[in-house]
Order: C-alpha cells, then sequence, then structure tokens
C-alpha cells in the first residue's frame, strides 16, 4: 500500500510538473504570438508613419516649387513693368526735347514777326507822314478824295465792261445750254408710238366670231366680265376690236383669246381658266420689261420688287407716250447732260428711269405718284441721291441737287418733243379711270369697268354683301356721285351686276 501510494504521489508529481511545463509551453506560444502581432502592428504603424511623412515631403516640395514659380513670374512681370516704364520715360523725355526745339524755334520766329511789324508800322507812319505833307491832307481826308478821283474816272468804263461781260457770258450760256441738249435729243433719236385704246385681233376663220359670242352671248359677256375690255364684232373680216383705256387690260384680253382659240373650246369656265393663265403670264412678262428696260440704260442692281413696278409702267400711258418709253428715254437724255455738265451720270440716270415708278400703283393706293414714288424706293432701299434726284420734277419738292435739274430737263425734252405726247387721248383716259374709280369707293363692290369709250359703266358687287334691293340703290348712288364729280357729255349708263353662284363637289 505504501508502494502504491508513493507510485500514485509519484505519478502526480510527474503530472503536475508535466502540466506545469505544458501550461508554461502554452504560455511561452501565446506570449510569442502577441509578440509577432505587435511587432506587425508596430511595423505597419511606421510604415504608414514613412507613407505619411514622405507624402508630406512631396506636398511641402510642391507648394516650394509653385511658390517659387510664382515669385519668377512675379519677377519676370515686374521686369516687363519696369522696361515698359523706361521706355516711356524715354519718349517722354524725346517729346520734350522736341517740345524744347520747338518752343525755341517758335520764340524766334515769334521775333522775326515782331520786327517785321515794327518795320511795317514804321513805314506805314512814314507814309502816312509824306502823304499828309504833299496833300496838306489828314490821311482820312486823302483816302476818300483818292477813292472819289477813281470812281469818277472809271465809272463809265467799268459799267461798260460789266455789261458786255453780263451778255457776252449769257449768250454763251444759252449756246451752251442748247448744245447740250439739241446733242442729247440727237444722240438718243429714239422714235415712239402713241398708244390708242383699241386693239385688232385678227381670227384664223369667220367662223369663230360665232363662237366667241357664244350662246345667248354668254361667253362675250364672259370675257368682258372677266377682262374689263369691249369686245368690237363689226363687218370687218375676220377681226375683232378689242377696246380699252388700260393697256394691260387688252393685252390680257387678247392673250386669253389666243388661247382659247388654240385650245378650241370656247366657254365660261374655259374662259375663266385661260383668262387666269393669261394674267399669270402677264405678270413674267411685266418682269422681263422691266429688266430689259433696266438693262438698256445699263443699271443692273435694282431690287426685283422694282424691276417688276418698272415693268408694270409699259401698260400706262401719260397723255398716249408709254410711260416705261418716256422713263427709258429719259434716263439716256438725263445720262448724256449729266456727262456734259459734270454731274453725277449714275444719280442722274437712276433718277430718271425711276421718277414715274409711283404711278404703277397709283390706280391702287391714294397719293400722288411723286409721293408713292418716294416711299418705294425708300422701302426698297435706294440711295437717298436717287430720291432727291426724282422728287422735284413735278416741282413737289424743291430743287436739292443738280441731278434733280436734271430729271426735271430730261422730264421736259422727252415730254415735250413733237409728236411724243397727245393731249386728247390723255383726257379722255383720265375721265375714264374717274369713273372706275367713282365706282370702286363704294362698299361691296368687287370690280368696276368703264366700257363703250366711258358711255357705260359695269360694276360687279360681291352677292353676300349687296342684295337685289341694294344692288338698285347703289346705282342710284353710283349715277348721283358721277353727276357731282365728273363733266361728261351726253349720259353714262350705270350697269350693276350680281351674280351668285352656288358650289358643291360629288365625291
Amino acid at each position: 500500500m505504501t508502494n502504491a501510494t508513493l507510485i500514485g504521489a509519484g505519478f502526480l508529481a510527474l503530472g503536475l510538473i508535466v502540466g506545469y511545463f505544458a501550461r508554461f509551453l502554452f504560455a511561452s506560444k501565446r506570449g510569442q504570438s502577441l509578440e509577432n502581432k505587435l511587432k506587425a502592428e508596430l511595423e505597419k504603424a511606421r510604415n504608414e508613419a514613412k507613407e505619411l511623412v514622405l507624402e508630406a515631403k512631396n506636398k511641402a516640395v510642391a507648394l516650394l516649387e509653385e511658390v517659387k514659380q510664382e515669385e519668377k513670374e512675379r519677377k519676370s512681370s515686374l521686369e516687363r513693368l519696369e522696361e515698359r516704364l523706361f521706355k516711356r520715360e524715354e519718349e517722354l523725355g524725346e517729346k520734350e526735347s522736341r517740345l524744347n526745339t520747338e518752343k525755341e524755334g517758335l520764340g524766334t520766329e515769334r521775333a522775326k514777326l515782331e520786327t517785321s511789324l515794327e518795320e511795317l508800322a514804321k513805314s506805314k507812319e512814314e507814309v502816312k507822314n509824306k502823304l499828309s505833307e504833299v496833300a496838306a491832307l489828314t490821311p482820312a481826308e486823302a483816302k476818300e478824295r483818292l477813292m472819289n478821283e477813281i470812281k469818277e474816272s472809271y465809272q463809265e468804263e467799268l459799267a461798260k465792261a460789266l455789261g458786255g461781260l453780263v451778255r457776252e457770258r449769257s449768250a454763251e450760256v444759252e449756246k451752251k445750254t442748247l448744245e447740250i441738249i439739241t446733242t442729247a435729243i440727237q444722240r438718243y433719236a429714239r422714235s415712239h408710238v402713241s398708244e390708242l385704246t383699241t386693239t385688232a385681233f385678227s381670227l384664223p376663220s369667220e367662223d369663230l366670231k360665232g363662237k366667241i359670242i357664244g350662246r345667248e352671248g354668254r361667253n362675250i359677256r364672259t370675257i368682258e366680265r372677266l377682262t374689263g375690255v369691249e369686245l368690237v364684232i363689226d363687218e370687218t373680216p375676220e377681226t375683232i376690236v378689242i377696246s380699252s383705256f388700260d393697256p394691260m387690260r387688252r393685252e390680257i384680253a387678247k392673250l386669253a383669246l389666243q388661247k382659247l382659240i388654240k385650245d378650241g373650246r370656247i366657254q365660261p369656265a374655259k374662259i375663266e381658266e385661260k383668262v387666269e393663265e393669261a394674267k399669270s403670264e402677264i405678270e413674267t412678262r411685266i418682269y422681263e420689261l422691266g429688266e430689259e428696260a433696266a438693262y438698256e440704260v445699263g443699271i443692273y442692281d435694282l431690287p426685283k420688287e422694282i424691276i417688276q413696278l418698272l415693268g408694270r409702267l409699259s401698260f400706262r400711258t401719260s397723255f398716249g407716250q408709254s410711260v416705261l418709253t418716256h422713263s427709258v428715254e429719259m434716263a439716256h437724255i438725263a445720262s448724256m447732260i449729266a456727262a456734259e455738265l459734270g454731274a453725277d451720270i449714275e444719280v442722274a440716270k437712276r433718277g430718271a428711269l425711276l421718277h414715274d415708278i409711283g404711278k404703277a400703283i397709283d390706280h391702287e393706293v391714294p397719293g400722288t405718284h411723286v409721293e408713292l414714288g418716294r416711299k418705294i424706293l425708300k422701302k426698297y432701299g435706294i440711295d437717298e441721291a436717287v430720291i432727291r434726284a426724282m422728287e422735284s420734277h413735278h416741282e413737289e419738292y424743291p430743287f436739292s441737287t443738280s441731278e434733280s435739274y436734271i430729271v426735271a430737263a430730261a422730264d421736259a425734252l422727252s415730254a415735250a418733243r413733237p409728236g411724243a405726247r397727245r393731249g386728247t387721248l390723255e383726257s379722255y383716259v383720265k375721265r375714264l379711270e374717274d369713273l372706275e374709280k367713282i365706282a370702286s369707293g363704294f362698299p361691296g363692290v368687287k370690280q368696276a369697268y368703264a366700257v363703250s369709250a366711258g358711255r357705260e359703266l359695269r360694276v360687279f358687287v360681291v352677292p353676300e354683301q349687296i342684295d337685289d334691293f341694294r344692288a338698285l340703290q347703289l346705282a342710284k348712288d353710283i349715277a348721283s356721285r358721277i353727276e357731282s364729280e365728273l363733266k361728261f357729255p351726253g349720259e353714262i349708263k350705270v350697269n350693276v351686276i350680281r351674280e351668285m353662284r352656288a358650289v358643291e363637289y360629288a365625291r
């Protein structure tokens, strides 16, 4: 038992010893692990510290470089400023030196001038004294006597010389003026045929007269209503006379008849179609006429709107003379006169060509053609010098330039030469225009045409605005207005026409 106890005690002691050593080893390993961990953390902290220090050093270096660069730029700027100031100082020094030199020169000149003035005053005083001694007169008395003697001695001779100069100069001016005018007219020398109020239209065959008249005259009435002309179908074989005071209406009617004959179908619907086509073609032709007129006188930069209005003047007449032909003739004459007198040729030529541009719309807008022309030219940016040249040709505005006198002279020359105009035709056309203008002034009137040489006024009204009863009253009102405002021979028939159409389409 004692042995067993000893053995047990020995094993216990052995276990304690083994446990101690095991615990010691475990504690040693754990301590070593913690130590390693601490060392790693410490190393990491050291690395981070090194990185922070390195980053701080880099930032410090960058800031230092930036400060050095700014200092360098500031130093360079100061150097440039100092250089400019130095140059400015040198320039001011040079200017001051020049001013001093000029001042010295002016001082010298002033001294010379003062010396000359003193000498002149002395000479003048000596002359006065000598005159006083010789004439025994004061300077004022001597001067007055000398002037009187000169005036008495040479008064008659001076008067004769001045009179001769005036007569000689007047004759020379008149001779030169006559030479310029006759040269300009002779150089242009354009033939002109006065406009008439009728146009003869030739037919391919006599049978077409019946087709143009139509059943119960409906075709001829449609043509007259749409174009505003009067068709005279008389005994003249294969000829129809188109009568109207407006050349444009006659041209539209003539072109529409040509189209109808070529088509072969003459009926109201086809007539309306061909009349519209004719109006469209006339507009194109008007532009071409305006362009040709501008090119003929050598003007190539007019706006399209001005060229269109210029072409319309081909269908306007003044005392039987085509306004476009008159304007082209004026442009040639004005340019030649301007060349002879040394004025602005281009301004005179343009002013003459455009002087009657207001007549292209004076039937449609109230106002004189001169005032309308000025507004049109200003609207489309025509040079103010050209407007001043054209605005005085009827003396509504004062003559402001030499070119305005030239344009007025060219207007008188073109209009006054023999055979250019006919007064009776102009008065007749004016009466027809006044008739149409009176009728068009009433509300509800769509179109008004004076036909039969002014003996009939056809008035087409808007059916939605004028009923049958109002049409009767309108005819009376128009007749009363004509009686009160116009003077005319015989009587005028006022024919108010109201046409109602109902149109619908089947689809």
